[in-house]
């Protein structure tokens, strides 16, 4: 087995419109990294996340769970979800998948919606879901595409403390490698075993998480600028 990592960027910049949102990125992520990516709202966290995707989508097999959930409103949870693993089959197996779920797709898909404890909405559509029976179907499609790597940005931020605990157990259980990004600095520290800190579009902290505490992390959204 290869020692490569399964990210490298070496100052790494991203611009949109003319506008740098990412300045001088260095990060190596080796496979069985759970990272956490800390910081205030427009730090850089998201752009980041599509940065690594871009890259790691070329050659592993990656699952993201984006913050917007990325659902098409007139498909049922179970299509939804179904669609992670859309590049598993030809087109016209998929076409008679959404006109007649397969029984064996169905059963498929149930189990995954019972992991995150939205087994009833299966076939509901999602333009009638909460936010927070969104975000957990966007996680369930994740779950079902599976891959070498998760990416997620703000997956549990609609749900409550025990579930998100819940979604986030469930996630690292399933993915060997992950980069998350959480707002809350107590589930990143739980859940993760590496924090990355962002401001103003660059990376100003990258330590073991056992070497950190809620309080530092506090201060990093304390002094970031707004």
């Amino acid at each position: 087995m290869s020692d490569a990592p399964l990210i490298q960027l070496q100052r790494a910049q991203l611009a949109y419109q003319g506008c740098v949102v990412l300045s001088d990125i260095n990060l190596c992520v080796n496979a069985g990294e759970r990272i956490a990516l800390v910081g205030r709202s427009g730090s850089g966290k998201s752009s980041l996340l599509r940065l690594v995707h871009e890259q790691a989508a070329q050659y592993l097999a990656v699952a993201l769970v984006p913050q917007d959930e990325g659902l098409v409103n007139a498909l049922s949870v179970y299509h939804n979800v179904y669609m992670g693993q859309l590049a598993a089959h030809p087109s016209w197996y998929n076409l008679l998948n959404l006109l007649r779920p397969f029984p064996s797709r169905v059963k498929e898909v149930k189990h995954v919606l019972s992991r995150v404890k939205l087994l009833e909405k299966c076939f509901e559509p999602s333009a009638q879901l909460s936010g927070g029976q969104r975000q957990r179907t966007a996680v369930a499609r994740a779950l079902y595409q599976g891959g070498d790597l998760l990416l997620a940005d703000e997956p549990v931020s609609a749900v409550d403390e025990q579930q998100a605990q819940h979604i986030l157990t469930t996630l690292s259980e399933t993915f060997p490698s992950s980069i998350i990004a959480l707002h809350d600095t107590e589930l990143a520290l739980r859940y993760c075993d590496r924090i990355i800190g962002l401001e103003a579009g660059r990376i100003v902290l990258d330590q073991p998480s056992h070497m950190l505490s809620a309080a530092k992390l506090s201060a990093l959204y304390d002094h970031s600028s707004s």
